[in-house]
């Protein structure tokens, strides 16, 4: 408790000390809060999407569309490694965002067997809608922390993470 409060995983920790002394639970000091910060952006999310009438995957796979640069268009192999995704489950989702009038497929003209997907000009405005929105709302989630703690806690969290995305 550096800044003289106590949240939820400290009383959470506390307890644990006091029941299993036994136990070095200090893992729970950063993991804990990793895993309720990760339920409030989860909840920011879900938020931003909302608000211009998108479900996670769909915002998942228009902003793989969006960071491709123009034209924005990617082939759906593509797609499916940038959102972790399955082959079927890809397809799905690009079926269903082409009913939405967000992507369009056309023919790849490098691969006649190929097929590009494409963002529509309704797909690029309510993914940078709700781009922007998730931005203000993480802005308001990380308020509590300067600009050199953040820079601090996100090599932090990197050097976490690196092991898992390799």
């Amino acid at each position: 408790m550096t800044n003289g409060s106590e949240d939820e995983v400290d009383r959470l920790v506390a307890a644990w000390r006091q029941e299993r002394p036994d136990l070095d639970v200090e893992p729970l000091e950063v993991l804990s809060r990793v895993s309720r910060l990760a339920k409030h952006l989860d909840r920011a999310r879900r938020a931003a999407f909302a608000e211009v009438g998108l479900e996670p995957w769909e915002f998942d796979v228009l902003t793989a569309l969006r960071r491709s640069g123009k034209p924005y268009e990617l082939s759906p192999g593509t797609l499916l490694k940038a959102t972790l995704v399955t082959s079927g489950t890809m397809t799905n989702r690009i079926d269903r965002l082409a009913q939405a009038d967000l992507v369009r497929r056309r023919p790849d003209p490098e691969d006649r067997r190929g097929v590009l997907v494409s963002l529509t000009e309704e797909g690029r405005k309510r993914v940078d809608a709700a781009f922007a929105d998730l931005l203000r709302r993480e802005r308001e989630l990380l308020a509590g922390l300067g600009e050199q703690d953040q820079r601090v806690l996100a090599g932090l969290l990197r050097t976490l993470l690196t092991p898992f995305d390799s």
